[in-house]
C-alpha cells in the first residue's frame, strides 16, 4: 500500500495520543485502580472493566478537558513521522472529541509551532459520522482505532487504516498497522523519512 501524504488523515486518541496509557495512568495514581493494556478489550470500556461508570467518565472528563495537566503523551514516533509528513504536506486530524480548544493546545505543545502552523484539526463532537469530515477535507484515506469508523470509510470508497489496539484486533480484515513506524512505511515512496 502506497498512500499520499496529500490524501491521509488522522485520528487523535489512541492514534497520535496514547490516550490508553494516559488512562491507566490516571486510573492507577488517582484512584488506586489497576488495569492492564489487555483488559480493554472494547472500545466501550465500562463494558470490559470492572470499575464504577463515575470513575470511567472522571477518567476520559480530564482526559478531554485538560489532556496536557493529564499526563496524556503522543504515541511513540507519533511526533517525528508526523513532523516528516509535514514538510510534504498539511496534517489533517479528525477527531470525536466534544471540544476543540483542549487538543488544539496539545497539539501545539507536542508538535511545535512549525509543524503546528500547517495542521488542520476538526473536532466532530461524536464517534459516529466522521465520513462528510474525511470528505470535505479531500482525503482518501484515514487511519482510525475504532473499526465501525474504518468500515464506513472502506464502504463509502475510501482506504481506512486501522491503528491496532487491543479492542479492535480480530475484528476485521482491513488493512491495519501496528505503529508509527509501520505508518512511516506506508510513504516510503515518497521520500518521507522521520528523522
Amino acid at each position: 500500500m502506497n498512500i499520499s501524504p496529500h490524501t491521509i488523515g488522522f485520528d487523535i486518541d489512541c492514534v497520535v495520543a496514547d490516550t490508553m496509557s494516559a488512562f491507566i495512568d490516571l486510573a492507577r495514581k488517582e484512584y488506586d485502580v489497576t488495569i492492564k493494556p489487555e483488559q480493554i478489550t472494547s472500545f466501550q470500556v465500562e463494558k470490559c472493566l470492572d470499575i464504577p461508570p463515575r470513575i470511567i467518565q472522571d477518567i476520559f472528563s480530564r482526559l478531554l478537558e485538560e489532556p496536557l495537566e493529564s499526563g496524556l503523551q503522543p504515541m511513540d514516533h507519533a511526533v517525528s513521522v508526523l513532523t516528516a509528513l509535514s514538510i510534504e504536506a498539511p496534517l489533517t486530524f479528525i477527531t470525536a472529541r466534544p471540544t476543540k480548544k483542549p487538543i488544539d493546545r496539545w497539539l501545539h505543545t507536542i508538535l511545535g509551532e512549525s509543524v503546528y502552523s500547517k495542521i488542520n484539526l476538526i473536532a466532530t463532537g461524536e464517534h459516529d459520522g466522521k465520513l462528510p469530515y474525511i470528505k470535505n477535507a479531500g482525503l482518501h484515506s484515514f487511519i482510525d482505532d475504532r473499526v465501525p469508523t474504518c468500515l464506513e470509510l472502506a464502504e463509502n470508497g475510501f482506504q481506512p487504516i486501522v491503528f491496532s489496539q487491543p479492542w479492535n484486533r480480530g475484528k476485521h480484515d482491513l488493512p491495519s498497522v501496528e505503529n508509527w513506524l509501520s505508518i512511516q512505511d506506508l510513504f516510503l515512496n515518497h521520500g518521507t523519512k522521520a528523522q
